[in-house]
């Protein structure tokens, strides 16, 4: 969710300020995007898989790790980009506090708490899997806790999801990735910038 709303944000952004500066939109000229595509395809096989109740877990944590590797490799290549970089930073982010808490997300109870309904949540022992990528964990059980999905959006807002800083870093290069792309540079006879 935060991901898509910084994604449709950073591209409003950019088309406003294209518009206003009188230069048209340019889309950020990325290489080797199909790897976004194989990147997704772990995660498809083990969150909507009908299936996916019979995976081991072994195997999920690897489709996981998989796919946070895969588009690692897709920002690297592109880490020219306007924003990659930050995004980079969000991935490897994750992807530690991912690869140090047996390949998935860790949320604590607390945070837990204001997404799910608390007799669901009493059922849930700690170390168990919650949803498709988080593990139910105490933050004193937790690696690397405080890149853990901690950060909850406001009580009032009507869609309530768990993210991590790494998640912020990723939205934030993705919201600069299309907010300011680049503009077409132009040349004076002697060479300089104008």
């Amino acid at each position: 969710m935060i991901l898509l709303s910084a994604l449709v944000a950073g591209l409003l952004t950019g088309l406003v300020w294209a518009r206003w500066s009188g230069n048209p939109y340019q889309t950020p000229e990325l290489r080797h995007f199909w790897l976004v595509f194989v990147a997704f395809l772990p995660q498809l096989i083990v969150i909507y898989s009908p299936t996916r109740e019979n995976f081991p877990e072994w195997l999920v944590a690897a489709c996981l790790l998989a796919s946070q590797v895969m588009l690692f490799g897709f920002a690297w290549f592109n880490r020219h980009v306007s924003g990659m970089s930050i995004l980079v930073c969000g991935i490897v982010l994750n992807l530690a506090v991912m690869t140090a808490n047996s390949g998935f997300m860790p949320i604590s109870p607390q945070t837990a708490s204001r997404l799910i309904p608390e007799e669901r949540l009493l059922d849930i022992q700690p170390g168990s899997r919650l949803g498709p990528k988080d593990i139910l964990l105490h933050p004193q059980d937790t690696r690397f806790e405080w890149l853990a999905d901690r950060f909850l959006p406001p009580s009032w807002f009507p869609y309530q999801v768990a993210f991590s800083l790494g998640d912020v870093l990723i939205a934030i290069g993705a919201f600069w990735m299309l907010a300011k792309p680049g503009s077409p540079i132009q040349f004076t006879n002697r060479g300089t910038q104008t």
